[in-house]
Order: C-alpha cells, then structure tokens, then sequence
C-alpha cells in the first residue's frame, strides 16, 4: 500500500470515528509534520487554508492538536498513542451513551400473531461471532458447537467458552485435526472431536464453493449456521430460537458426527 493509500484510509477511518473530512485531513497532515503552519498544512494536505483554522480549532477542542500561539500560529498533532487513546475513549462514550439511549426507549408491543419459531439472517463476521458469543454466554444445560475454519476460533470466543458454568455440558467439534488440536488445548473444559460433517466442506471441494463456517446449537432450542462466502470470506449466517424437538434432534445428531457415544452427555 502507498504512502498516499495509508494517508487516504487513515482519513476515511477518522471520518468513520466521528471527525469531519477537513478536520481528518489536517490531522494526518500533522502526524507527517513535527509543526506545521496553517499555509504549510494547507499545502500539505489541499485543505483551504481558511478552512485549516476551523479544523485546527476542532481538533484541539478534542485533545488531538496542540496550537503555538506564535505569529504565524504552529500546530502539531499530540503524540500517535496520545491521540489513539483520547479518540477510543470518545468511541467508547458514544457507544455506552447510545446503549443507554437505546435501552430506555418505549418498546413496541408485539404482535401477538408473530409465530414464536423464526429463522433470521446475518451478515459480517464481527456481527456473526458477537451472535454466536451471546448466544453462549445464555446457556444454562448445552452448547455444541462445530468450526469449520481456524480463523473463527478468536481470542473472544475463547474466553466465553471458557468462562461457561462448569454445570454446563460443553461439546466443540472441528473439520480438521490441527483446528481440534487447538480447541483441546485452549478450552480444557470443552469435550472435544473431529466433526464428521467433511462431507459438506471436504478437501475434494472445488475453489469457489461456499465453506462451513461456524454450526452452533444452544440448550437444544436455539440454532446458528454460518458459511463462508467465497469471494469475499465474509461470513453469513442463520440464526432462530425456539425450534421443535424433530429438528433439534436432527440438527444435534448431524454436529455430533465424530463424537463416540460414550463421550456423548446428549445420548
């Protein structure tokens, strides 16, 4: 990636955190000077330099631009660790500030109607395993659960495993022997297996077919089935609660393939 690549996604990740373009600009203008003048930073990153003023008087407003008062004025940026930290706690406000915004809306009645067994969708990895990690984390009796690619065997998934009531009966089955090996020694608690659900995903498949992601069946009502996307290696899944013992019973047997009998609390 070139340096004018880094500096153009530097900006638009700025501007996804909340600064507008201009103020973006000038702030990574700043971390490729060690002070800069409204002239010299106009220069340096096109923004008008009338408009330098108004971005410089934002950004030292939040704590990211320090401003020598000097004829002509100085600028810098604070420094690189400075900035992160002061722009991930103003993230992390926003977010707690729209969780509590949320939460204490008026809730509309639901439809009495609304059959209670539904499947919905979900699309992006981060939105699947926050899904898959929730999901979990409200077991009270089983979870199982088949990976099909190492990737999805995150730090945070980890921990939530982990940290499941030793009560709870916890089974994790993999596609493949190195993945298992893994699971065995970062989840202790967890019984584990070689799923034998390679039919759906084997090594004979082609390039571009669609590969299993993540199988996940919680306290025998609550199901999620994920793939991945060939092209993309975004993951998308289907998620619902509440299903009938028929499918359940089918489902668990399918994602216990590999699983000894004996090894089985379920059987």
């Amino acid at each position: 990636m070139s340096k004018t690549e880094n500096s153009e996604e530097a900006i638009e990740l700025l501007q996804q955190l909340g600064l507008k373009e201009y103020e973006a600009r000038c702030f990574v203008g700043l971390t490729r000077l060690n002070t800069g003048t409204a002239k010299k930073l106009s220069d340096t990153t096109e923004v008008p330099r009338t408009r330098v003023y108004d971005a410089i008087r934002v950004l030292e407003a939040q704590g990211l631009v320090e401003v020598q008062h000097s004829s002509p004025q100085r600028f810098r940026a604070v420094p690189l660790s400075e900035a992160m930290e002061t722009l991930r706690d103003q993230y992390e406000d926003r977010v707690e500030r729209l969780e509590d915004t949320l939460e204490t809306m008026d809730i509309v009645e639901e439809d009495e109607s609304e059959p209670s067994q539904q499947v919905w969708a979900l699309s992006g990895r981060d939105s699947v395993e926050n899904r898959s990690n929730d999901l979990i984390a409200e077991a009270t009796d089983e979870v199982v659960l088949v990976l099909g690619d190492e990737k999805l065997l995150t730090d945070d998934l980890v921990a939530v495993l982990n940290e499941l009531d030793p009560s709870i009966e916890l089974l994790v089955g993999a596609l493949t022997e190195p993945l298992e090996d893994r699971i065995r020694d970062e989840i202790p608690n967890a019984t584990t297996f070689r799923s034998g659900l390679e039919w759906l995903h084997g090594e004979n498949a082609a390039e571009g077919d669609t590969a299993i992601g993540r199988l996940l069946l919680v306290d025998r009502s609550t199901i999620l089935l994920s793939s991945i996307m060939p092209e993309s290696k975004d993951e998308q899944a289907i998620f619902g609660k509440g299903f009938g013992n028929g499918l359940v019973v089918i489902a668990r047997r399918l994602m216990a393939q590999g699983l000894l009998l004996e090894h089985d609390p379920g059987r």
